[in-house]
């Protein structure tokens, strides 16, 4: 179905801060100031659990160049493989920990903070009842707003793995297929691949926004067909780098041994950037469209490589 402009719905937007370090350059205070919504959604710390312990990783630290008028929501990203048979003891704990350390980082870099705590999990059946009692109890605990991130999976299979107990959730509209699996569709977002898996998604019962990708990343191959992952990866990386040569317009090898991006690359391996057209999030736009009305919009990520190539 073909929509004109006067047919659609204007949704505002902001964006997701996901680097370790918060800084901000020029470009990228400018498209936040230009992002109506006063909110900054930040990453925060992830969890993991190392020798049977959780623990907080990569937790956020902050440069004297990031000053913003917005508001900051804290995330935390949540290994599905922490929460297999984590007991109520352990729950409580968790999120005992969590609300300490985001209370603790907030005003050690001095963040002006929201009632809001956004939980990223890509929680499956096999763990759906551990994670919706964490919700709660993060609730009870921190006396915040507790949401969640929404997998397309997760749409598809509500009735097998249930819906979290949030007032909100954030449909993220991205990583439609593994990027280490040997498929020619783009990992981050397959159009049609994405429609399939949203096909129900007017009839899912509670308030969402929606989170659309501006990044992009390199998939590894070496010698034996195995993938490894590079994230926030781009074009304009490999093409300035000699090390590399460009073999067709999205393809690169590499030719000389060494560290490259934070992992060890061999000559020969073949590294391959997949992006996100605006073409295809405007194809998404008009089909989220087609199935809800009022939402908001939280670009995925926060980063000058990638704002300067889309209209938002």
């Amino acid at each position: 179905m073909l929509f004109s402009c006067d047919k659609i719905n204007p949704h505002e937007h902001t964006f997701y801060y996901w680097r370790t370090n918060l800084s901000l350059n020029q470009a990228e205070k400018k498209a936040l100031s230009t992002a109506k919504i006063p909110l900054l959604y930040t990453r925060f710390f992830d969890i993991d659990k190392i020798n049977g312990k959780f623990q907080p990783v990569a937790v956020v630290t902050k440069d004297s160049s990031f000053v913003t008028d917005k508001k900051i929501v804290p995330v935390v990203f949540i290994k599905n493989e922490v929460l297999y048979d984590v007991t109520p003891d352990e729950i409580n704990f968790l999120a005992k920990s969590i609300d300490n350390l985001i209370t603790r980082k907030s005003k050690e870099l001095q963040l002006q903070i929201t009632d809001e705590i956004q939980i990223d999990c890509d929680w499956t059946a096999g763990t759906n009842e551990e994670y919706f009692d964490f919700l709660k109890v993060l609730k009870d605990i921190s006396h915040k707003n507790i949401t969640c991130t929404l997998r397309l999976h997760q749409v598809k299979d509500r009735s097998l793995i249930g819906e979290p107990p949030v007032d909100k959730v954030y449909l993220m509209c991205y990583v439609t297929s593994s990027p280490l699996e040997n498929s020619t569709k783009n990992s981050i977002l397959d159009v049609p691949t994405l429609k399939n898996y949203l096909v129900r998604l007017n009839k899912y019962p509670i308030k969402m926004d929606v989170a659309l990708p501006i990044y992009s990343w390199g998939i590894v191959t070496n010698h034996l067909g195995k993938h490894k992952l590079i994230n926030a990866l781009s074009l304009s990386d490999l093409e300035n780098n000699i090390n590399f040569k460009k073999i067709s317009k999205d393809n690169f090898v590499v030719l000389k041994d060494g560290f490259y991006y934070g992992i060890y690359l061999s000559k020969g391996f073949n590294v391959k950037i997949e992006t996100v057209s605006q073409q295809d999030l405007n194809e998404t736009l008009d089909f989220i469209n087609e199935k809800l009305t009022f939402y908001n919009i939280i670009y995925y990520q926060l980063d000058s490589r990638f704002i300067k190539n889309y209209k938002l």
